[in-house]
């Protein structure tokens, strides 16, 4: 693609061209290091504070999905309560200290990663840490973060779709607990991914139907209706319990059968996986931090 671009194969507004971007790379600064406040005073809205709330809401939908799915992608065990409430209660920390620093933007999981590891087939804690580190680094060279700036969009745009097939495939795949012969799931099924996919886009590019008379209030609601994680999950939440369907038939036997704790001692077997390396004996030994005893399935 370089080379098309020096010879002037693409033209010049072509996105695929190398040299689109190239200014950015120049007019970066060599070092950068963010600091509290570093935008202004911050300013506190009703209308942000909801705002932030439903896209935080909506995210913590898509980020229990993503739990799941990067454990099976993995081969780890699913996720326990208190490794979802533990990641969830994280994501907020940080994008406390995101809106402590002025950034723009919350934080929270990201499916390109979950893709990311089914591709390059490297699930190891050890390398995230070590990437997490040298992406704060970096995180304070304007060059290094400019160079992946300049990278051409088509590049990108074939980058994500190998990520997110690996995502949704990953996420179709637990759906082997369930009946796939019963029309009941097929429908439950098919209705969630089609309104998933479609009442986003849809609300996307008619967000001037939602009136419900406060300007708040609809934003709140366009937010959430443009998820689509959140519109398809919570279909299909609805409609799973809405029509009759056998514990069976809609797979919580298997389900239940897989993530029951058995152990032979009288403590709940710990996760491995999930453990928080150096201060998780600390926290087995404190009384405040120990979960309340759970019978034996």
């Amino acid at each position: 693609m370089r080379n098309l671009t020096v010879t002037d194969v693409f033209h010049k507004d072509n996105p695929a061209r190398t040299d689109t971007l190239s200014s950015v790379l120049g007019n970066s600064p060599w070092f950068r290091f963010p600091y509290p406040g570093q935008w202004g005073t911050p300013s506190f809205t009703a209308a942000a504070i909801l705002g932030a709330f439903a896209g935080s809401f909506a995210s913590i939908i898509e980020s229990v999905g993503d739990y799941y799915a990067c454990a099976r992608l993995s081969g780890a065990d699913s996720p326990p309560k208190h490794a979802i409430n533990r990641g969830i209660c994280i994501e907020g920390l940080g994008c406390a200290i995101a809106g402590f620093y002025g950034t723009a933007c919350g934080l929270t999981s990201f499916s390109e990663n979950i893709g990311a590891i089914g591709i390059t087939k490297v699930a190891s804690r050890r390398v995230i840490q070590y990437g997490s580190l040298l992406m704060i680094l970096f995180g304070m060279m304007g060059k290094f973060g400019a160079v992946f700036v300049t990278i051409p969009h088509p590049i990108l745009g074939g980058i994500f779709c190998i990520m997110f097939s690996m995502v949704t495939a990953i996420g179709l795949s637990t759906l082997h607990f369930i009946d796939l012969n019963s029309s009941r799931n097929l429908f439950i099924l098919g209705i969630s991914l089609f309104m998933g996919l479609c009442l986003p886009n849809w609300v996307q590019g008619n967000p001037e139907v939602i009136q419900t008379g406060y300007e708040l209030l609809d934003q709140i609601i366009i937010i959430l209706l443009c998820t689509n994680m959140l519109v398809g999950g919570l279909i299909g939440f609805l409609l799973d319990n809405i029509i009759p369907g056998t514990d069976e038939e809609r797979g919580l036997l298997k389900w239940r059968k897989q993530t029951s704790i058995q152990s032979t001692t009288t403590k709940n077997v710990s996760f491995k996986s999930y453990e928080i390396p150096l201060i998780t004996n600390f926290f087995e030994e404190t009384h405040f931090f120990q979960l309340p005893h759970q019978p034996i399935v």
